[in-house]
């Protein structure tokens, strides 16, 4: 089944029924375009997190993971050192992997430095917008060829828990594609989101 319809009549894309907060995530936030710095950030550290685990895991304890990581400030990130490690290795309301919380302080300052190449973190991320077509039709891939281009040169740049198919979900998630189902209440709503949305570009580019 790829459509869910509530007691409201109202249709969404079938895995937002599969648990109840997914709702108000799947109507706000899923596919709709961001730019900003610090959210686009947490969202990179969140899908690395929940490799091998669920998404709704990650939304249960993302406020934990907020208050935790500086409110994935990368800037302030980027100055953890090992007593912050032990911290949050030593923290139940997040994931406690040793290897991911050590990547998202190296990610932090990866992120520095392509603010300072590029401007922001979202006008390079922006830059690998897919042909709406390579994407087509929604939610028939969980990885793509922008997605493995994305995966190969934030690893090229030292950016760790990076993969393909984590960088995929990124991409759904940020509004980079539309991948809301065709019927889905929400899919014309990002689309006019997207449609709307000021893209952000790179330091010495020209604005379209």
């Amino acid at each position: 089944m790829e459509l869910d319809i509530d007691d409201q009549g109202v249709v969404r894309c079938s895995w937002a029924a599969s648990a109840p907060e997914f709702y108000d995530y799947h109507d706000t936030e899923w596919g709709f375009p961001v730019s900003d710095e610090f959210r686009l950030f947490e969202k990179i550290c969140l899908e690395g997190f929940q490799s091998g685990l669920s998404w709704r895991t990650i939304l249960a304890k993302r406020e934990n993971f907020r208050a935790a990581f500086a409110g994935f400030d990368y800037r302030k990130i980027a100055n953890f050192d090992e007593a912050d490690v032990n911290r949050l290795q030593n923290d139940a309301g997040i994931i406690r992997h040793k290897g991911k919380i050590n990547a998202t302080i190296n990610n932090a300052r990866r992120a520095i430095e392509m603010a300072e190449e590029f401007g922001s973190v979202a006008a390079y991320l922006w830059q690998f917008e897919p042909d709406p077509k390579e994407v087509d039709p929604p939610q028939s891939m969980s990885v793509s060829p922008t997605s493995i281009a994305l995966s190969k040169d934030l690893k090229k740049r030292g950016w760790k828990f990076v993969g393909p198919t984590t960088m995929f979900a990124l991409m759904q998630a940020m509004g980079l594609i539309n991948d809301h189902k065709i019927g889905c209440h929400c899919r014309e709503r990002a689309a006019k989101a997207r449609a709307d949305f000021k893209k952000p570009v790179p330091i010495g580019s020209k604005s379209t």
